[in-house]
């Protein structure tokens, strides 16, 4: 009866939180109209001053930020599920329920794919369908490519004064003559629109499933990729096995081309979808967008775990097609 009247007014709460932010939603457009958007393929410097040099200087970026939240996030809902499971409750709810179901799934693919070698594959699949699921889900908190600095731009906007210190974007066309124009670069962006993360990943995954396949097949594992066993006695075959093994090896670098851009192709795309609409209906239709990115990352997250475990699956059976142990 207890909890019945709890969930009764956490309802309540909820729909009057629904109610003010729609309202104040509402509210806010007849003070902050929307503005021409900067978009940037590259990740955008917020510090002045580079944090070290290699080769170059190298400037805090809001990539950097951004990875920071995530790892925030991962860390928090991994104390959260910890604190959870000592409890010793048996019946799961909540974040517990929740990632409890999505470790459940994920095994149970592994288990579908890998055989004997789920084990050794699930962790590198889980952590990286995590990673990737945060950091897509991430870029759709508030602030996100909204908060920032302002830099000079001579194809920017004028900028109005809030409070004090604190400045807005309006509308209207700044005069590139006198350079009083602004351009808004965010203290915050999507951690999968920066390509060096994406590229990051894609080797991690592409490097782990090679370390796969020699921990199943040993130093073998290479031959199929110049496999020179048969060019001495069946040299009419023994070329073809080695032109196969050429082609098998350019496969396995093009894995790196094809994680990193589809991931960052797809994340880039809704950012700049995000911030188009964003510009042109500032009210209500954003919020449907929003909805949209949410299964775009949930499913870009899902593909990317997805092909590293079969990739890895795929690795623990020899060329011949047998499952080594």
């Amino acid at each position: 009866m207890e909890e019945t009247k709890t969930r009764k007014w956490r309802w309540g709460v909820n729909r009057w939180l629904v109610l003010l932010f729609a309202i104040l939603t509402a509210v806010s457009v007849n003070y902050f109209f929307p503005v021409r958007p900067h978009i940037q393929v590259a990740a955008e410097a917020v510090s002045k001053k580079p944090l070290f040099s290699l080769g170059g200087d190298v400037y805090l970026t809001n990539t950097m930020l951004a990875m920071l939240v995530m790892d925030a996030i991962i860390l928090a809902l991994a104390l959260a599920v910890r604190s959870y499971a000592k409890g010793g409750s048996l019946v799961p709810k909540g974040i517990y329920g929740a990632v409890e179901a999505l470790m459940e799934a994920l095994y149970n693919l592994t288990e579908s794919s890998a055989g004997k070698w789920t084990k050794r594959i699930f962790p590198y699949f889980a952590a990286i369908t995590l990673v990737v699921l945060v950091a897509n889900w991430s870029k759709l908190l508030p602030g996100y490519e909204t908060i920032g600095l302002l830099h000079h731009s001579d194809h920017g906007n004028p900028v109005q004064e809030i409070l004090p210190g604190i400045y807005s974007l309006v509308q209207g066309d700044a005069h590139a003559e006198t350079h009083d124009g602004y351009a808004l670069i965010g203290f915050l962006r999507g951690l999968p629109t920066d390509l060096n993360f994406t590229v990051a990943l894609a080797l991690f995954s592409v490097f782990m499933t090679q370390v796969i396949g020699v921990r199943a097949q040993g130093l073998g594992y290479f031959l199929k990729f110049l496999n020179v066993r048969t060019i001495f006695t069946k040299p009419g075959f023994g070329a073809i096995d080695l032109a196969v093994g050429i082609l098998e090896l350019i496969s396995e670098l093009a894995k790196i081309l094809s994680f990193a851009f589809r991931l960052f192709g797809n994340m880039f795309a809704g950012l700049v979808l995000l911030i188009l609409i964003g510009t042109m209906l500032p009210t209500f239709l954003p919020s449907g967008i929003y909805l949209f990115e949410f299964f775009i990352g949930l499913i870009q997250a899902f593909v990317f775990g997805m092909l590293t475990m079969v990739f890895m699956a795929q690795a623990t059976v020899g060329h011949g097609g047998e499952e080594h142990s």
